[in-house]
Parts: structure tokens; sequence; C-alpha cells
């Protein structure tokens, strides 16, 4: 069996995704052989100088690391990056097309997102299309003053498979991106102005701690301007 091919045996039998130090402890108990082989040359490593100490556990997960970045595992395994350290779980065979159709209709929903945008701008008057033009300058404002990462998004959304949104100012709100990223395709009821004005300078409120950091001052007047643009377009 190739130590790919172990590799995966080993993932195989976890649930779920798992970091990979908990991936490598499970190939290590299942093929103590190639765990051994890992500690002496943990140890040879450890008998020079200059390097850093390390452990027989340590170098399978390094070398499990190495082949997930260069995608050895192809289709076999799905990698989560939304959080550090990145989890992974093995992809079972009844499973595997099922995924692979999701991920095809995410890969065109862009375009699919984007003709419908194209679309309803040659309908729109004049004054929507303004409208729309200023919630996206605004926003853009928004994350250059103070840091922050809104977007503009569709309180219906677009590409919902119940109840499909329209590219209209009206069913347009300000979100930030880890909000827009949780709501997807769902749709969410619009925000009253009241509400969309409490969300954004709670938002800002948030980010003042850290604005230093970004070597950004917090500037009321430029939010009250912001904020009065959007008061008469929303």
């Amino acid at each position: 069996m190739s130590m790919k091919s172990k590799y995966l045996k080993s993932l195989e039998t976890l649930d779920g995704y798992v970091i990979v130090s908990v991936w490598a402890d499970t190939f290590g108990k299942m093929f103590p052989k190639d765990l051994e082989k890992a500690n002496e040359e943990a140890e040879r490593q450890n008998a020079k100088k200059d390097n850093n100490f390390t452990t027989g556990i340590r170098e399978i997960a390094a070398r499990i690391s190495s082949y997930i970045h260069k995608g050895s595992f192809g289709d076999k395994i799905d990698v989560d990056n939304s959080e550090k350290p990145r989890r992974v779980k093995y992809i079972h065979d009844n499973v595997r097309e099922d995924i692979q159709k999701r991920t095809i209709e995410e890969d065109i929903e862009p375009l699919r997102r984007d003709e419908i945008v194209r679309n309803a701008k040659n309908t729109l008057e004049t004054k929507q299309l303004y409208r729309l033009s200023q919630f996206e300058q605004i926003t853009k404002e928004l994350n250059r003053w103070f840091g922050t990462k809104f977007e503009v998004e569709h309180s219906k959304a677009l590409l919902n498979r119940k109840e499909k949104g329209i590219h209209h100012p009206d069913n347009i709100q300000i979100l930030l991106k880890s909000h827009n990223g949780k709501k997807n395709n769902n749709n969410w009821e619009r925000f009253t102005l009241e509400k969309q004005i409490e969300y954004i300078n709670k938002a800002i409120e948030l980010q003042k701690l850290v604005m230093s950091n970004f070597d950004l001052k917090f500037e009321k007047d430029i939010l009250n301007d912001l904020l009065n643009r959007l008061t008469r377009i929303y």
C-alpha cells in the first residue's frame, strides 16, 4: 500500500472534519511501523543542532499537510479553510458525485447572478440606477474610512430556490461580509432604515477598538455624512 493510500485509509476512519494533527495521530496508531520510521527520522533531525526539535507525529503531520497543499489527495478529501488550523474530511464515493454537482453550481452562481443584475440594469429607471450606485459608493466609503468589511447585498437573494429576489434598490441592504456569507442564498427580511443605521453604527463602534491598528482615526463627521446619504436613497 502506498503512503498516500495509508494516509487516506487513516482519515477514512474519522468522522467529519478533523485537523491535520488528529489525522496524523490516527495514522500513527494504525501504522506503527511508519510511525517508528518517522520517529527515527525526527531523532536524526534533532541531532543536528541547527534544527528545531521535532517528533515523528510532527513529521507525519507535515507530510500530510504537504500532500494537501499539492492537491495530491484529489477529490478524496474536502478541505475547510474557513478556520485555522484548517480541517479536512474524507469524501466517500457515495457522496463525491453530489459534492461535485454542488461545487459546479457554486462555481457558475456568480455568472448567473451577474446576468440577472445586467438584465435588471437595462430595465431600471435612472433614479433607481442612481440609488444602486449610491449603495455601492457608500459601502466603499465606509470600508475605506473605517476599515470595515461591509458588502452590498440583496435581502431576497437573487438565486433563492423558493422566492427569488430582484436587483432593485428596494431589495438592497448593507451587511458585514461575515454575515453576508452566512446568509448566502437565503432570504432575510430587509432592514428598516432605522435598523440599517443601527447595524452600521454598532459594527463601527466595535471597529473603533482596533482602528488605530490600521492607521485609521474615527471621524464622526464622515460617518454622519455617509449615513445621511444612505438615508436619502434607502
